[in-house]
Order: C-alpha cells, then structure tokens, then sequence
C-alpha cells in the first residue's frame, strides 16, 4: 500500500488530565501516515483520485482543537477513526500526537503517543433454527449494517442444512457475510453476542436450537486462540453450512493456517461425505 506522510503538524489544543491544561492549553504536534493506492493519481495527475493531504491537515487541525482529552491516547483514538470512517480510499492510518511542554517538572523534549488503526475484513457466519430462520438471519445482517465500525460487503444466499453436534432440533438455515470493520476480534466477538441477545438467543444447550447464531470464521489472516474465541473457527473446515456459503462469496480466500482456498476445503469435505 503507497503512503502519503504528514509531519509535526502543530495545533494549540487543551489536552491533558490536570484543569489548567484543559483551560490554557499548550501546543502539540500530530504526524500522520495515510495508507492507500496513489496509483490512479500518478497516471492521471488527478487530485481526485489520492487523498487531500491539505483538507485531511484541516481536519486533524479542527478535531484536536475542537475537543478537550485528558488522555492523548483518547485523542488519538478519536481522531483515527474519525479519519478512516471519513476520508475515501484511506484505508489505515498511523498517528503520533506530541506534547512538547508536558507538565512533569523534568527537563524532556517532548512526550508522544503514536497508534496504527485500519479497516479489517472479517467473515461471519450466520444461522438459525428457531422461528422465522431467514428473517433472524436479514435483521442480523442489518443490525451490522448499521454499525458505524462495520460496512458489510457481501451476504451469500442462505442454504438449508440439517443439525449439527447430535441434539434433536429442526433444521437450519445458515450463511456468511464478508464484513469490513474498525472493530478489533474481541471488539466484534462482543458485538454479535448482542446482536445474537437481541434476536433472544438463549445458551442454554450445546449446539442445541437457537434463534440467531454468529461466528467469528476468519478476521484478516490472524490467529487467535482464546478460552471463547479461536481465529480461524477451529470448526471451519468440518461445516459445510460454513463453507458453503463462504465458497459462494470468497473462494479463493485462504485458510491462514493450512494456506488451502475456501473452494479446497469445500471440495475435500464434499469428498469426505462422497466417501
């Protein structure tokens, strides 16, 4: 990814967690890395097709000195993701916020914070065996839609399957939908289970019927192994009501750990069951 830099840019703002901070103020100096593809601006010379480095120097320039943080981690925070929901075509951003005249009676040149934040692709998986299926499946999807930190970019169709895990239930209905997102794994496992608690799910019997059921499948290519969260879905390559549908919309995406295409584990389980 190509990189537009901003450096020391300098702002009079009031943050800082003693009161005369947030009153008098003091000077700080924000330095930004834009990531996104300039290639379309340097075959054309057109402004259109990169990122204003001039109104996003405004925009760091007016939300610093139009809120008042304790934390220059808050600032920050705000200020990056304010940038990556706003600014087209950026697509991660590295931040570094410092406060040159920091109150701590030592002699130092400056103190900073600097975080990187960026849009991830994760991948859900969705399904239902209670009520009307299809229905708790499209109002889980829109529940994500309308996320701030979430942009859904595809929904597969939904696929009928039996039960899994031997508890008698009706069948399923399941499918997978490719989410953009700000939110960390951990961030976005809290989230669905709200969504899941709002569509009434109830964990009272191990895969036994549910009126919503979200997993985490893939999240980018990191590996995550928690006591309630495992990265890629340790069940992933054993369902085909997962990798069905997520054949359907990315199969060519590939297993981070066995490097194999959603399309190779599909057609090696269709294979196992042929056998």
């Amino acid at each position: 990814m190509d990189k537009i830099f901003i450096k020391k840019l300098e702002v009079f703002a009031k943050h800082g967690v003693f009161p005369e901070e947030n009153v008098l103020g003091q000077k700080f100096l924000i330095s930004a890395v834009l990531h996104t593809d300039v290639r379309e601006a340097g075959k054309t010379d057109d402004l259109t097709k990169s990122i204003h480095y001039g109104e996003v120097s405004c925009m760091m320039k007016e939300h610093l000195e139009g809120h008042t943080y304790c934390l220059l981690e808050r600032a920050v925070e705000t200020l990056a993701r304010k940038m990556l929901l706003e600014i087209p075509g950026l697509q991660e951003v590295e931040l570094e916020l410092e406060k040159p005249w920091a109150p701590i009676g030592l002699p130092l040149e400056t103190v900073s914070v600097a975080i990187r934040r960026k849009w991830h692709r994760a991948y859900i998986a969705l399904g239902s065996n209670m009520g009307d299926k299809e229905e708790y499946l499209r109002k889980a999807v829109k529940a994500v839609e309308t996320n701030e930190d979430c942009q859904v970019m595809k929904v597969s169709s939904f696929l009928r399957t039996a039960p899994y895990g031997g508890v008698e239930q009706e069948d399923f209905l399941n499918g997978c939908m490719e989410v953009r997102t700000l939110l960390t794994p951990r961030e976005l496992l809290e989230f669905i289970h709200q969504v899941e608690a709002d569509a009434g799910r109830e964990r009272k019997v191990h895969w036994g019927p549910r009126t919503l059921d979200l997993d985490i499948i893939l999240y980018d290519n990191e590996l995550v192994d928690e006591l309630d969260l495992q990265i890629p879905h340790k069940e992933m390559a054993k369902r085909d009501f997962v990798l069905f549908p997520l054949r359907e919309i990315a199969p060519f995406l590939r297993h981070p750990i066995t490097k194999k295409t959603v399309e190779e584990l599909a057609e090696e389980l269709t294979q196992h069951y042929v056998m």
